[in-house]
């Protein structure tokens, strides 16, 4: 018998070669409830819905949100993989944008060093976050709901004394356009894109326009553009780096990671930093956005950022998850919140939504990881 004979006889032989069957490698897939979560809300507001909703400004309207929470989601989930939770991004949202509307109302800094700044002060708080969970081993979600009402209460206190007694700052959008460099960079973060490709397709009757010509749809919210970049790029490290393996192996046994060499302190502690300057960026969206931050801003979304990483198939024991699952479980909530307003339904059951997802989702997660890994 020749070597290759024997190679191929040996490959014939060791199960682990063998090809799973089709079913069950989509089973193993963590976005595997996201979608069919997504199928199944699309279908029940198809049927129930205005048919509006489904037209491109309805889909604009209900991706605009989702984005936004989105964009938290996928933060949470990397974090969530690497086997920590930060329930302290909702109020980081708050703070953050204190601090960015205060760089550029009170101080008066040029826009693209108010961002920078910003985003710095983001990753030094999840720089604290993760050295005080790594040092202290304390449980993240006791460390991080401290600093959920730390943050929540700083925010109240700064804005206070920022406007003189005032719990909202407004003036961020005429503040962040003084010169040509700063209206580059409020483009960046604020307003639509393509809207000359928009208008092109509504002079050539491909999209819907209003009677005077212009069309409804006058370009792709920003935010959705950031929600898109994101998602993809969190996806590839996530699957195709080192530092993506490295996040699964501290989240599914950090001593086993430790001993064959992966650093899981600076891997917990970088998903921490990249968790808060998500949270920044949603912070600088919205602000430059509205115009103004008040102290509300980011309420619940930490559990709302959680609950779509787990409809999107993280574990919460950690080593296990998606960044586009979590993304898909953000556009479900988008869809819900703006969906219900299409519908003669009370707009109050979206509470009832959230935690009927989380328990559904927690409860189809295990039943799928008890049946790829025989579990019983």
């Amino acid at each position: 018998m020749s070597q290759q004979e024997a190679a191929n006889l040996a490959s014939a032989k060791d199960e682990r070669l063998k090809e799973a069957p089709l079913v069950l490698r989509l089973m193993r897939r963590p976005e595997l409830g996201a979608v069919m979560g997504l199928m199944i809300v699309t279908v029940f507001f198809i049927v129930v819905a205005n048919a509006t909703m489904f037209e491109f400004s309805g889909i604009m309207n209900f991706l605009a949100p989702a984005a936004q929470l989105g964009i938290l989601a996928i933060g949470a989930s990397l974090l969530m993989v690497g086997g920590e939770f930060d329930l302290s991004v909702g109020s980081m949202v708050a703070f953050t944008g204190l601090i960015f509307a205060a760089c550029v109302v009170t101080i008066g800094l040029p826009l693209p060093v108010a961002i920078l700044l910003t985003l710095a002060f983001a990753a030094a708080m999840g720089l604290m976050n993760g050295q005080i969970v790594i040092h202290t081993g304390l449980p993240s979600f006791i460390v991080t709901l401290a600093f959920l009402f730390i943050l929540r209460g700083l925010s109240l206190v700064g804005l206070k004394w920022a406007t003189g007694g005032s719990t909202q700052l407004r003036g961020v959008r005429e503040a962040a356009t003084q010169t040509p460099l700063d209206s580059f960079f409020y483009e960046i973060f604020a307003g639509d894109v393509f809207e000359g490709l928009f208008s092109w397709l509504a002079a050539n009757d491909l999209i819907a326009k209003f009677p005077n010509g212009q069309p409804k749809v006058t370009g792709i919210p920003v935010e959705i553009v950031w929600f898109a970049l994101i998602a993809v790029l969190a996806a590839w490290v996530l699957t195709r780096t080192r530092y993506g393996n490295w996040i699964f192996a501290a989240g599914g046994d950090a001593n086993a990671a430790r001993n064959s060499g992966v650093p899981v302190r600076r891997v917990k502690t970088s998903l921490f930093m990249i968790t808060a300057c998500c949270a920044a960026l949603v912070a600088i969206l919205t602000v430059l956005d509205s115009g103004s931050t008040d102290a509300r801003r980011g309420f619940q979304k930490e559990f709302e950022a959680i609950i779509a990483a787990v409809i999107g198939g993280c574990l919460l024991t950690g080593g296990y998850g998606s960044a586009i699952g979590a993304a898909i479980g953000a556009i479900i909530f988008g869809m819900v919140l703006i969906g219900l307003t299409y519908t003669t339904i009370d707009q109050d059951w979206y509470l009832v939504f959230l935690g009927a997802m989380l328990l559904m989702a927690v409860f189809f997660n295990n039943i799928i990881r008890k049946r790829v890994t025989g579990e019983r």
